[in-house]
């Protein structure tokens, strides 16, 4: 193991509260182990620019409760290209990085394997992305506090839904995964939610119509998963005013309100956690592995398995939703 002395981090893709977090976490256990550190900026694209600084233990100090990412973070086209990838190596060469600690989602793990694999090169991913699609971890960085944004958000909402006797339909994050919308919608005690997972086997929306909307309820809050293939809450509410007219429909789309906000303390936890294991990962000689936590447990995940195998959303929690919002 002695061949790493010098590891390098960056953030890539969608940012996602507790990214800082990691940041630190994986700094401070690198130099405690004796490694020197690089931070690299916005992501993939700061290993063509050369955009690396030198790494200490202040430099990470006072970051862990706040949002976003101090290395900033961008998609990178360049990367893509095997020519790209080559500046990208030359780069880490020149610089002495010997291994290197990614922090993003599936698209920032697939470069990572892509890259690990051309140039034999050492590289731990930790699974950063509000989405929580990510296979082999029960919860991602940043997935928590999303969550917990979504709740105070429809907690208002419902106020003002109360007040007119509407049908909300609220559009959450998530890309293909309905993580967001299904427990989002349990937490804030919601109708129903619409996921991606699910649209392939019925139309909710004409399951949800047909249960009759709860006649005992003046109002109804229903979460959209923002999908191409739920078709997101402006289609459905489209649907309802030409289908189903009695209702009066309005939508919310919470967007990048998801992303922001000091992370919670179990998303600071997990961050820690992982960037820690992230050191003792490459201590162990492991390369082109992800760092999950089932049940409690460190776990490696090989890339191609996190970022191939489909995370399955959890049919109890279905059952749960449909069974409370009779």
């Amino acid at each position: 193991m002695s061949q790493i002395k010098c590891v390098g981090i960056l953030t890539s893709g969608g940012d996602a509260p507790g990214m800082n977090a990691a940041i630190r976490a994986v700094t401070r256990a690198a130099i405690y182990n004796g490694f020197e550190v690089k931070g690299i900026y916005r992501g993939y694209k700061g290993l063509i620019t050369g955009e690396i600084t030198p790494f200490k233990t202040q430099n990470v100090s006072n970051i862990i409760q706040l949002g976003g990412t101090i290395l900033k973070t961008a998609r990178c086209q360049e990367f893509k290209t095997p020519e790209g990838r080559k500046v990208a190596h030359d780069t880490l060469v020149k610089e002495g990085i010997d291994a290197l600690v990614v922090i993003g989602g599936d698209g920032t793990l697939t470069g990572a394997r892509i890259f690990a694999t051309e140039y034999n090169y050492p590289i731990v991913g930790l699974p950063g992305t509000i989405d929580n699609d990510l296979y082999g971890t029960d919860t991602t960085i940043g997935y928590d506090t999303a969550l917990n944004t979504i709740m105070d958000a429809v907690d208002k909402i419902r106020d003002t839904a109360t007040s007119h006797e509407r049908l909300f339909f609220i559009e959450v994050m998530g890309r293909d995964a309905g993580f967001l919308a299904l427990n989002g919608a349990i937490a804030t005690g919601a109708e129903a939610a619409i996921i991606p997972e699910i649209s392939t086997e019925v139309d909710q929306l004409e399951e949800l119509i047909k249960n009759g909307f709860r006649k005992s309820k003046n109002s109804s809050i229903v979460l959209v998963a923002e999908s191409p293939i739920t078709g997101g809450a402006m289609h459905l509410a489209e649907r309802v005013q030409k289908e189903y007219p009695q209702y009066d429909v309005r939508v919310t789309i919470l967007g990048h309100i998801q992303r922001g906000g000091s992370p919670t303390a179990h998303d600071r936890i997990l961050a820690s956690r992982m960037g820690s294991a992230a050191i003792d990962a490459l201590l162990e000689d492991q390369r082109n592995v992800m760092i999950g936590i089932r049940n409690n447990e460190i776990e490696y995940i090989p890339f191609n398995k996190a970022i191939k195998n489909d995370k399955p959303i959890d049919r109890e929690l279905l059952n749960t939703l449909r069974k409370l919002s009779i």
